[in-house]
């Protein structure tokens, strides 16, 4: 069974070295790793050729010029050959048997879109590596339903609480489903619309074992969005943005006969609720600084 692992990237020389033989050491062995650069200005080509002639397991893509960030994740999934698939980060690690417990689960589970499992975060500000349990992960409820307005809606709820519990665009997907989602929008908070496109599409699963490490670094809303080649206006409506593209594919399974109108009115109702309760995090910190700097001056 292939299971392909993507990874794009871009002047990743420095700290790629380390992914690459995390994938390769799965217990899992019929293995393809992508790789697709990104039109690097480092040694990253150099690495990468020098990579790919110790292992015919790795297909080495280089782009004649940058395409973005999200068309060259794009592009990974769709020159990719396995029936199963995962992105990954250039400085990101997999434990050994991450590829086989995935692997288990889809085999127990033929309806399953997708299989989560838990990772550890390190904070690129602090250095301090974090994780959090999924406490949610039943079968035939939340993320695991039949039904896609409960795993739509579980999902709301699991962005508003912390990016520590789980990470849906890190999980293994059946391949051939996900690339047909492609291309994606270039918007920030992409992530968050795609992560609900894959809860409109199928179950999923969670693993609740730490078999995946990722580095994690908060961008400035602003600052996301440059990095996006978006106007930076998108940045501060990131919120608003992502309710409306959210809706927007909903509708579309509206007309395409997989969702009923009911079902539709329900996302509905869980976007909006993910839409006021941000604003409201986001109101409730604003209190609290003008507080610290009030009582600062004073």
């Amino acid at each position: 069974m292939l299971v392909s692992i993507g990874l794009p990237v871009y002047n990743g020389a420095d700290v790629m070295e380390g992914v690459v033989r995390s994938v390769l050491a799965q217990e899992h062995g019929d293995i393809e790793l992508v790789i697709t650069d990104n039109a690097s200005t480092d040694s990253t080509e150099e690495l990468c050729r020098s990579l790919a002639a110790e292992d015919s397991r790795i297909s080495y893509h280089r782009q004649p010029e940058n395409l973005g960030m999200l068309r060259n994740f794009d592009f990974a999934i769709q020159v990719a050959k396995g029936e199963y698939y995962r992105w990954i980060g250039d400085d990101d690690r997999l434990d050994p048997t991450y590829t086989t417990k995935c692997l288990d689960a889809f085999a127990a589970d033929p309806r399953l879109l997708m299989v989560t499992t838990q990772i550890s975060y390190t904070d690129t500000r602090d250095g301090i590596t974090r994780t959090e349990r999924y406490e949610e992960a039943k079968a035939g409820t939340g993320l695991n339903s039949d039904d896609p307005a409960e795993r739509v809606a579980e999902l709301c709820r699991l962005l508003n609480e912390t990016y520590l519990i789980i990470d849906p665009l890190y999980g293994m997907v059946r391949r051939a489903e996900v690339a047909a989602m492609t291309p994606r929008r270039n918007m920030p908070r992409e992530d968050q619309v795609f992560a609900s496109r894959l809860a409109m599409g199928g179950p999923w699963w969670h693993i609740n074992e730490v078999l995946a490490s990722r580095h994690w670094d908060i961008k400035h809303r602003g600052k996301l969005a440059r990095r996006l080649g978006v106007p930076t206006w998108q940045g501060y409506c990131s919120t608003l943005l992502q309710c409306k593209e959210t809706l927007y594919w909903a509708r579309t399974h509206v007309e395409g006969g997989t969702m009923t109108a009911e079902q539709y009115r329900q996302i509905r109702a869980a976007v909006r609720g993910l839409y006021v309760r941000r604003h409201q995090k986001t109101a409730a910190r604003r209190v609290r600084k003008v507080t610290r700097m009030a009582f600062g001056r004073s």
